[in-house]
């Protein structure tokens, strides 16, 4: 066996589990190792700084400043919100669209004509409308968040089987058997799907709003460091926000896992309203 395939015949050996996640930490510490000699003997310390310097910002001045931890629960707060909001709504507004071809076919295009529109543009409409506090981050947020949700439920929707629908109809069953039974289990592999998605547009509008109209905020320290060609706390404030996106987005996979079904078989298509013999 030659050196080189020494490694993947030990992780061709493990359980997949395992080896993805070997796999995945050997990455990241070859591009933290990487990083570190770059930013240590070649690069400008006014752009970059290497990996240990930026953990170092980390716990002084990034988590020992009470503002910006201030402004860090903030930030997670408005994420949340705007978040939980874009779920709510974008469900319903997906399920209502999707319910039907005509529906789909009149509403549809305009949830596209929205979603293709540079929201960001649209920041002074919202200064204007919600103010520079945290209803204005939320509501961009929103704006972001909600889109990728109605259109992965819509397209989830578009996929169930007709036959299904007629089951369902044939055996008595009313339109919300229909949608615990045929609908939402099919429909949940694109919904968590738009629900990871939803959740990085969702930050992305939080922290543009945040850059634009914050004076004491994530944004405002992101911005005040840049300016200032501080790397390391900068650099250590976008890993935080990376940290938060990770943590969302581990949560919504928890979720996924846990109410999406696996295999179904068609005998477990029970109906409430209908009635074996």
């Amino acid at each position: 066996m030659s050196m080189i395939d020494a490694p993947r015949e030990i992780i061709m050996g493990m359980p997949r589990a395992r080896a993805v996640s070997l796999t995945r930490w050997a990455i990241i510490l070859a591009a933290a190792a990487a990083l570190e000699i770059y930013g240590r003997f070649f690069a400008d310390p006014a752009f970059i700084r290497p990996v240990s310097a930026i953990v170092g910002a980390w716990f002084n001045p990034v988590m020992s400043d009470e503002r910006i931890f201030w402004a860090l629960s903030m930030a997670v707060f408005e994420i949340a919100v705007a978040y939980a909001l874009s779920i709510v709504f974008g469900a319903a507004i997906g399920i209502s669209i999707g319910v039907s071809n005509f529906a789909r076919a009149s509403f549809l295009p305009i949830v596209l004509l929205l979603y293709a529109i540079p929201q960001v543009t649209l920041m002074p409409l919202f200064i204007l409308i919600f103010g520079l506090g945290a209803a204005g981050k939320i509501a961009f947020g929103f704006t972001h968040g909600i889109f990728p949700i109605i259109v992965n439920v819509v397209a989830g929707m578009r996929d169930i089987n007709p036959l299904h629908r007629s089951a369902i109809a044939s055996m008595g069953g009313a339109r919300a058997d229909l949608l615990r039974h045929v609908i939402a289990p099919n429909m949940a592999p694109a919904f968590f799907t738009g629900l990871r998605l939803s959740m990085t547009l969702t930050m992305l509008g939080v922290i543009l709003a945040e850059l634009y109209v914050s004076t004491g905020g994530i944004g405002y320290f992101t911005r005040l460091y840049a300016e200032n060609f501080n790397p390391a706390p900068l650099f250590a404030l976008i890993g935080t926000l990376a940290l938060i996106a990770v943590l969302f987005n581990s949560l919504v996979r928890v979720a996924e896992r846990r109410l999406t079904p696996g295999a179904r078989a068609p005998a477990k298509l029970g109906l409430s309203g209908a009635k074996s013999k």
